[in-house]
């Protein structure tokens, strides 16, 4: 937790938040010690979050295990609900996956990461499980890098200063020159496809998605597995449609004027 804070910050609030997001698939209940040790928060000041988090009904206890609760949910559908592009894009993705049997998802850039909104899959052809909320790097994948693209200069700067690039697969790049490269490239071209960067046997392609005031929001891509799909064939047969239905999406959200 970092120390310099502004006079309105609220720390109790970011407590809560640590407590709450300390929680995981690896860690799906843990005990007061475990929480104060993920979170770095004393046993007392962890004790006291976790107790008023249980009392506001976010938090389950069993004795000495704590753990979320469905309520939890409610934080996340708050955003979901006011992203409205996610109504309009819901119906386009699916009419793509349909056509080109292959998944298509959108995500939204948070800090260093993707974080999946919406996902209308095919076959499973990652060993990473996705579902709604997932985060992933933005650097090694193809929304990530039309999101990052859409970045000024000087921001992209500070991302590349930030992040370390590390090599998840022998294809991920890894040279900041050369990835700033790249994200200019798909600022030009309108499209970012990567090829077994996040993970052996995938291939990603993505477009921009824009609100009603043209403004970058979000990202969407269409994956498959590299043995099934060539690079050419993302290209020449798959970029179209994709193309086709973020514009589907886009003109909507501008006569609409979403946000």
């Amino acid at each position: 937790m970092s120390a310099a804070r502004s006079s309105d910050f609220v720390q109790s609030l970011e407590r809560g938040l640590a407590v709450i997001n300390s929680f995981s698939s690896e860690r799906p209940s843990q005990t007061l010690s475990e929480v104060a040790q993920s979170t770095g928060l004393t046993r007392a000041t962890a004790r006291r979050v976790l107790l008023t988090l249980a009392e506001l009904g976010y938090v389950h206890q069993d004795s000495r295990v704590f753990s979320l609760t469905p309520r939890v949910l409610d934080l996340g559908y708050s955003f979901l609900s006011s992203f409205h592009v996610l109504e309009l894009a819901q119906p386009p993705m699916e009419r793509l996956v349909e056509e080109v049997k292959e998944s298509s998802s959108m995500s939204v850039l948070d800090g260093p990461d993707i974080v999946y909104v919406a996902r209308v899959p095919t076959t499973r052809i990652m060993t990473i499980s996705l579902a709604l909320g997932s985060r992933l790097p933005a650097y090694p994948t193809s929304m990530g890098r039309v999101l990052l693209a859409m970045l000024s200069d000087s921001e992209i700067d500070e991302y590349l200063e930030a992040t370390d690039l590390e090599p998840l697969t022998p294809y991920t790049i890894t040279d900041p020159e050369e990835f700033r490269s790249v994200l200019l490239e798909t600022r030009a071209e309108g499209y970012a496809l990567v090829d077994q960067e996040l993970e052996e046997g995938l291939r990603s392609i993505a477009v921009p998605i824009r609100n009603g005031r043209d403004d970058v929001i979000a990202a969407m891509n269409v994956s498959c597995h590299a043995a099934r799909v060539s690079v050419s064939r993302m290209q020449d047969e798959y970029l179209p449609r994709l193309l086709a239905t973020a514009a589907e999406v886009n003109d909507q959200a501008r006569a609409l004027r979403l946000t």
